[in-house]
């Protein structure tokens, strides 16, 4: 085991572990750590905890001190400084007649590097815009192009839901979604339904999937004939989360709902009895 702190580089970001050496940090404190030989401040989002050393990186750097107050006034001003930088690249691509736009601009902290996060439907040539850029801002210019996802999450908005994005809220990493989920849960297919601002499916599809998954395995298959309290008949309908089982009995036109754990024992006690 491995004693770690895991930070953040920006509001709901990847979490990274560096090793806490003989100091104590605790959760929100703003830390000056190092990463391929470039400076950060980061946020603590994971407090001093034991890890297996299988579930880490080969190389953890520690984290270099708390963050001190010139240290924070001189990061504020790096990301005042990314916003001028956001219009001058607008105007830039602007210039140029480039399919691209930008989404967001970041500053090391000690402004080796000034990265800027663009979305594009395709390949975009952008060498003379780094040109560009290089020639106004004379430091290390890096171009990334991101996803509709990411786009989302370093945007931020508000969901179907009323709340704010997850992906720009909390969420650390994207999950894998899959349409299996939705119809899982019962939910309409519709693209507009199960969709996020993104233009992806939703991914608070994943949060009860494992949930449905479990009571889909205990409860019966739609079409399974069963023995009821009033007679045999076929499972027509489930309600996964309320474990509720509607059968269609024998002779009779509207399906009747029965508790699974009432019909189940009832199931048992007969086979029992037989």
């Amino acid at each position: 085991m491995v004693e770690v702190v895991g930070v953040r580089y920006r509001d709901a970001g990847h979490v990274y572990y560096f090793t806490p050496g003989d100091s104590e940090y605790a959760y929100n404190d703003k830390v000056l750590v190092e990463s391929q030989q470039t400076l950060h401040i980061a946020t603590v989002a994971i407090p001093k905890r034991d890890i297996d050393l299988e579930d880490l990186p080969e190389t953890i750097n520690p984290i270099l001190h708390k963050a001190t107050t010139a240290e924070l006034k001189k990061s504020n001003k790096n990301e005042e400084d990314a916003k001028k930088a956001f219009l001058i690249a607008k105007e830039k691509i602007r210039d140029r007649k480039l399919e691209m736009k930008i989404v967001q601009v970041e500053y090391t902290f000690d402004r080796s590097k000034l990265t800027f996060y663009f979305a594009a439907d395709g390949r975009i040539d952008f060498r003379e815009l780094v040109k560009d850029l290089a020639a106004v801002f004379r430091t290390r210019i890096e171009l990334k192009q991101i996803g509709v996802r990411d786009e989302a999450k370093m945007i931020g908005s508000i969901g179907p839901c009323g709340r704010p994005l997850c992906c720009s809220s909390f969420l650390g990493d994207f999950v894998p979604v899959s349409i299996k989920m939705a119809k899982e849960q019962g939910l309409s297919l519709n693209p507009t339904k199960i969709s996020g601002l993104c233009g992806r499916l939703m991914c608070c599809l994943q949060y009860e999937s494992e949930a449905y998954e479990a009571a889909k395995k205990e409860l019966p298959d739609f079409g399974k004939t069963l023995e009821t309290p009033d007679g045999k008949g076929k499972v027509v309908g489930l309600n996964l989360l309320s474990r509720l089982v509607s059968v269609r009995l024998n002779g009779r036109e509207n399906p009747v709902e029965y508790e699974w754990d009432e019909l189940k024992n009832f199931i048992q006690v007969g086979e029992m009895n037989g």
